[in-house]
């Protein structure tokens, strides 16, 4: 039985989780209510958007301890759990030497973190060389037991994203590189995506073998807890690419991983719809966040034609509450989707439209 001192009705919460994503409850929808944030208001205070240091381990926990505290009050779909944003694109070339730069999120309260190309030609892969004694690994590791053990017990550990296939070749030469290097150097992508395929299976076996599963289930800040062990996937390199290229280089690596483990989440851009109808037909697909971006329409603005052409696969929306709150009041949200619910004005209100959430039937 699931127990988190910021979650109290966190065992009832799982068990909705469990049938929205085992695809048991097409009819019925999920939903977080993100109120008014005194720790996050204070790390906009302290953390201005820029390049900033690698921040302490304890300051981090520190940090995710005040926030997701605050929202024990709020009574919705949302598992509290704490993303280790610092474990970001930078982990998976800082461990192969890279330079890491750190940036700060004032919206979310991340502080993410990114590395130069890492070679400058494709020669130099055969060079690359992991070695879990470099310290980019240890802290790594060392951040893990910093919020294992301070999460105990209160709130959940989210995984965190995958850096593999033409993500990983991104980083060692660049997105433009990678492109011209399907057509001219494919031999080269090809060991560059067993490489990272490699790499990313004992970065993310490291977390699970770590951090334990709540209730049979893995935290996620894009689904908040799915059952098993589940990975977090991107495929943002063929949002600019047409699917027949993701056919060819995408599905094979994306695949494989997730069929190491319990399956996969991946996250949609706004530039990358027109691949939906491909990436629902993954083996081990769970779950889709599709995000919202500039010179698109938010995707609650069409989730209609969205959900006709994803079928039951679950949807991860985001929307604010006046939309939310009209939408709901008028029978108009389609069903089978998680809505992330920005700006509402505080817990009471969020625990009243929770109330007609639960009861919404489509």
């Amino acid at each position: 039985m699931t127990l988190l001192a910021y979650k109290p009705d966190a065992a009832a919460v799982i068990a909705r989780l469990r049938s929205f994503y085992q695809r048991q409850s097409p009819d019925r929808i999920c939903a977080s209510m993100e109120v008014p944030n005194h720790a996050l208001r204070t790390f906009r205070q302290q953390y201005p958007e820029g390049f900033c240091q690698y921040p302490s381990p304890e300051e981090r926990l520190e940090f995710w301890d005040r926030r997701l505290g605050e929202r024990s009050v709020v009574e919705d779909d949302s598992i509290p759990s704490a993303y280790l944003s610092e474990m970001d694109q930078g982990l998976y070339g800082g461990v192969l030497g890279g330079k890491a730069q750190f940036m700060t999120h004032p919206e979310n309260g991340w502080i993410s973190s990114m590395i130069p190309a890492l070679v400058r030609d494709w020669s130099e892969l055969d060079g690359l060389h992991f070695d879990p004694a470099h310290p980019w690994y240890q802290r790594y590791l060392r951040q893990l037991e910093v919020f294992v053990q301070g999460a105990r017990g209160r709130f959940g550990i989210s995984h965190f994203i995958l850096i593999d296939g033409l993500n990983f070749a991104f980083e060692l030469v660049g997105a433009t590189n990678t492109y011209l290097a399907l057509d001219e150097r494919p031999e080269a992508v090809h060991r560059a995506i067993e490489f990272a395929f490699d790499l990313n299976l004992r970065i993310q076996q490291a977390f699970f073998e770590r951090v334990a599963l709540l209730d049979g289930g893995t935290c996620s800040n894009m689904a908040q807890w799915l059952p098993g062990r589940i990975v977090s996937e991107s495929v943002d390199p063929f949002h600019m690419t047409s699917t027949r290229c993701f056919e060819t280089w995408g599905r094979e690596p994306v695949e494989r991983i997730l069929g190491r483990f319990d399956g996969g989440v991946l996250h949609i851009h706004g530039n990358g719809r027109h691949l939906l109808e491909t990436v629902c037909t993954l083996r081990g697909l769970k779950a889709i966040f599709l995000g919202d971006d500039k010179g698109f329409p938010p995707a609650v603005t069409v989730l209609a034609e969205l959900r006709a052409r994803t079928g039951d696969t679950p949807l991860v929306v985001q929307t604010n509450y006046e939309a939310f709150r009209e939408r709901l009041a008028g029978r108009r949200l389609s069903g089978g989707v998680f809505y992330q619910v920005s700006a509402v004005p505080g817990p009471d209100e969020a625990n009243r439209l929770m109330e007609q959430v639960r009861a919404y039937r489509v």
